[in-house]
């Protein structure tokens, strides 16, 4: 995943005074709800995209296993969805070194007005600075949960959408240049530059999309998702709809019902900033002062995958998803 940064609660409730006045909202005249069939997730075929990425190596910008890992998805997506777009830019990491970060865009259904957008970072982080040992802390971090796991479950999201296709709009988004920040950015400005570039400019004129949601290491064993104080500022009852429809599910030992009081700098706190969507983000938190013992070390590899936790987090957002098609959000 981006790396994430810590930001106390009272900054998220600020930052939504900025965001009241864009973000979208639903029609006051209810929709008519159509017949709803959600399909099964397919939690194997979500393990082999994780594979299919870290064969590749770490995806770190500027390195030929970035730019292979960047075609990779684009021919994935353009498999799948009805329009794909590469959006090309260069950013400067906070060190001074420029990245070519790339966002993949695959869009169902593009000239529908209604959309959701689903997003995942899709780049590793360059160096382990959470390793076992300093010997390892300056190697790039392989990423089969942070980075490969959200990105995966969107992929076999977007496979299922091809396979029976919504009235809706639908954006898969893979955003780049998340986790390439500094340790001790203050703001987080340095984390999230794909999210960054593309909330300024999205990848079609005036976009608009009523919800997000963001997946970041969403594969681990034991993983825990917690509501996460940015998403609860920005989208407090789109928040309780998905962890409500999860524990409805019985996944609630996964979507736990309980608060983190401090914020994720993450790729959703650009989007609700600066494109005005109301994002949510579904991460791997177990408590307010852990991601888990593999991040950011040399551990992130295929071994700390748990299918049961992809198809837990796969079955949930499918189903938000077919359920905004049929009119039950």
């Amino acid at each position: 995943m981006r790396i994430a940064i810590f930001i106390l609660f009272i900054l998220a409730g600020m930052m939504a005074c900025k965001s009241d006045s864009k973000q979208s909202t639903t029609s006051e005249l209810p929709r008519e709800r159509k017949p709803l069939n959600v399909p099964a997730f397919n939690a194997d075929s979500a393990y082999t995209y994780i594979e299919d990425q870290i064969s590749f190596g770490p995806r770190v910008p500027n390195t030929e296993a970035h730019r292979s890992t960047r075609d990779y998805l684009q021919s994935q997506l353009e498999r799948f969805a009805d329009k794909v777009t590469v959006q090309s830019f260069t950013a400067n990491r906070f060190d001074g070194i420029e990245l070519e970060g790339y966002n993949i865009i695959g869009s169902f259904n593009p000239r529908e007005s209604r959309r959701i957008l689903l997003l995942a970072h899709w780049d590793t982080r360059f160096m382990a600075d959470h390793a076992s040992s300093a010997d390892l802390r300056n190697e790039p971090v392989l990423g089969a949960d942070d980075g490969g796991s959200g990105v995966a479950v969107l992929l076999e999201i977007a496979r299922q959408l091809s396979l029976q296709p919504v009235e809706v709009g639908i954006d898969i988004l893979f955003t780049d240049l998340e986790d390439q920040g500094m340790s001790n950015d203050s703001n987080g400005t340095t984390w999230a530059m794909g999210a960054q570039h593309w909330a300024k400019t999205p990848h079609t004129s005036k976009y608009r999309a009523e919800y997000g949601i963001l997946l970041d290491m969403v594969g681990a064993r034991g993983a825990q998702f917690l509501k996460e104080a940015i998403s609860r500022n920005y989208a407090p009852q789109f928040v309780d709809y998905v962890w409500n429809l999860a524990n409805s599910m019985g996944y609630g030992h996964l979507f736990v019902n309980r608060n983190l009081t401090g914020g994720v700098v993450d790729d959703h706190l650009f989007i609700n900033q600066i494109a005005g969507i109301p994002t949510i983000d579904i991460i791997n938190k177990p408590d307010n002062n852990s991601f888990g013992a593999h991040w950011h070390t040399e551990n992130d590899k295929i071994d700390v995958i748990d299918k049961n936790v992809l198809r837990a987090v796969g079955q949930v957002v499918t189903a938000v998803v077919y359920r905004f098609d049929a009119n039950y959000l």
